[in-house]
């Protein structure tokens, strides 16, 4: 008899072949996130979970679920996740790092290229009719070659951001909670506080995990620190910015540009201030939305998942047990 699982969204087909061919899976077919009291209910009987970053799992699910084995993230980060509690309880979490990398990175610089040159101020100018000649000061924007970009956080994606810079011929400095040397060699990347960096970056890109330290690592005070005609890009996590902060920043000219690709909450209210912003780029947390990524990401959490309920390591596993 198969086990079985429970699978908070829909996967792409290749990967949703796979897991249905070792597991007897039921799926939650809908766009919005299963309400968690229903989650609950769903796994009870389940050996194996896959869910996502918008899905809560914390111990009273587990508690819920006495059979389960295995808890497999299709995400890189995990802090939707009761790590410890699933520790203690024996159960492995799976997350899908790593194939995300070039994606996020191509994002990260598709966001700071199009607030650097305002681009989507000057696609909702053409299309409201204000285009009616060239002119000499019309929607000037900060130029990119030869500046000097942050990175706050260089691990993997950080290190990608970084190498794309070095096109751009750009001064790279970074800061980490731990230093990089084997980065400072290969990329030419220079380590500096994190004062220092947002005080000498023209462009502030950050890529930490969201942890205590790094919650409202961006805010007044930190924002303040930065030059007025700084952009800064986010394709972390939403809390690592205090978006009121960064809302009174943008509107008072304390930095020039936000780019988000998260935000806090997700998904960010319709009528939230921040959308009155024309200096502020705002994604739905498509960093990673490429088809080729996806359907990785969805396959590594698929075979966390199969790994699990086989009593296995899992190829990407969150917690030692």
């Amino acid at each position: 008899m198969k086990p079985k699982v429970y699978v908070t969204r829909r996967l792409p087909k290749v990967a949703w072949d796979e897991l249905i061919e070792a597991c007897d899976a039921e799926l939650w077919d809908e766009e919005f996130p299963p309400p968690h009291e229903e989650l609950l209910a769903r796994v009870a009987d389940k050996e194996g979970l896959l869910c996502l970053l918008t899905d809560r799992i914390d111990a009273d699910l587990m508690d819920s679920a006495p059979n389960l084995k295995v808890i497999s993230q299709c995400a890189v980060g995990f802090d939707n996740i009761d790590v410890a509690a699933a520790t203690a309880r024996g159960v492995p979490v799976g997350h899908t790092p790593g194939v995300l990398t070039d994606a996020t990175a191509d994002f990260a610089w598709a966001l700071l290229m199009s607030a650097a040159r305002r681009v989507p101020e000057a696609v909702d100018y053409v299309r409201a009719g204000k285009w009616n000649t060239w002119g000499l000061t019309v929607l000037l924007g900060q130029r990119v070659y030869g500046m000097t970009l942050g990175v706050v956080g260089m691990g993997r994606i950080g290190q990608a951001v970084a190498e794309r810079a070095r096109g751009f011929n750009m001064r790279i400095l970074y800061y980490d909670a731990f230093r990089q040397p084997e980065a400072e060699e290969r990329l030419g990347v220079e380590y500096r506080s994190l004062e220092e960096v947002l005080a000498g970056s023209d462009f502030v890109t950050l890529h930490v995990n969201l942890t205590d330290e790094t919650r409202h690592m961006i805010n007044a005070r930190t924002l303040a620190m930065m030059k007025p005609t700084a952009i800064v890009i986010n394709t972390s996590r939403g809390p690592v910015i205090d978006m009121d902060a960064l809302y009174d920043a943008l509107k008072a000219g304390v930095i020039v540009y936000a780019a988000l690709d998260v935000t806090d909450p997700e998904p960010l209210p319709a009528d939230h201030k921040l959308l009155t912003l024309s200096n502020c780029i705002i994604n739905p947390h498509i960093a990673s939305g490429t088809i080729a990524t996806r359907t990785l990401m969805a396959q590594m959490a698929v075979r966390n998942l199969i790994a699990g309920l086989r009593g296995e390591a899992l190829p990407n596993q969150v917690n030692s047990l």
